[in-house]
């Protein structure tokens, strides 16, 4: 398989499945294409119709694009492994959460982008911004308190692949955080494939604002 996406610094969408397949082993071969070049729209559109990353093609000829999508098509063809919870009330609960990722969080995204290399303290902490925080807590708070951790549903997930990049935002701006939220940001940070993806992002070269290429 092959998966393309954009810049390890600040492409938050193609993190997800990245992180899902580093996880849990399954083989396949990174494309990295350059976010705000010249090219870029076009390298993508040769391989994603939407014109945006992530995009997988799979080892039978299959495209598939959007992260939330890419992973549910990595479950499907990877039963083995628990991308989501086996049990079938947990499961439901971690496509929800991972859905109201995929789908909200406007402010949070708008006013603390994802950018590994930088350090925002204090910043960016609109009404709008502080009330996704409260929200994406109480998820992480409920739970770590309903499965037991160390992740949101015990071992790691696609729900918490869908948040790492939260992680990376929350470690970039350090909002305030509950002590049970701060000390799942610190356990996601550590995980192998989440640091060997900062440890990519730490060696990229160059910088961008913002971007709109991801989904």
């Amino acid at each position: 398989m092959k998966l393309i996406i954009g810049d390890k610094n600040y492409s938050s969408w193609s993190m997800r499945p990245w992180l899902v397949l580093k996880h849990f082993g399954i083989a396949f071969e990174e494309i990295m294409i350059p976010l705000f070049e010249p090219e870029t729209k076009a390298s993508i559109l040769a391989h994603s119709p939407s014109g945006k990353v992530p995009s997988l093609l799979t080892d039978d000829g299959v495209t598939v694009w959007d992260s939330l999508a890419i992973c549910e098509t990595l479950a499907e063809r990877h039963p083995q492994h628990a991308l989501w919870p086996r049990d079938a009330v947990a499961r439901g609960r971690a496509r929800s959460v991972s859905a109201e990722m995929h789908s909200g969080f406007g402010d949070l995204r708008s006013n603390m982008w994802m950018n590994i290399r930088a350090s925002f303290p204090g910043k960016g902490a609109t009404p709008g911004a502080l009330a996704d925080i409260a929200r994406i807590d109480a998820i992480w708070s409920e739970c770590l308190e309903t499965y037991g951790g160390p992740f949101l549903f015990g071992d790691f997930t696609i729900a918490d692949a869908m948040y790492a990049p939260v992680v990376m935002r929350f470690n970039t701006w350090q909002p305030k955080l509950s002590a049970a939220a701060g000390a799942y940001a610190r356990r996601v940070t550590e995980q192998p494939a989440v640091a060997a993806w900062i440890s990519d992002a730490l060696r990229e070269g160059h910088d961008i604002a913002k971007y709109d290429v991801c989904a």
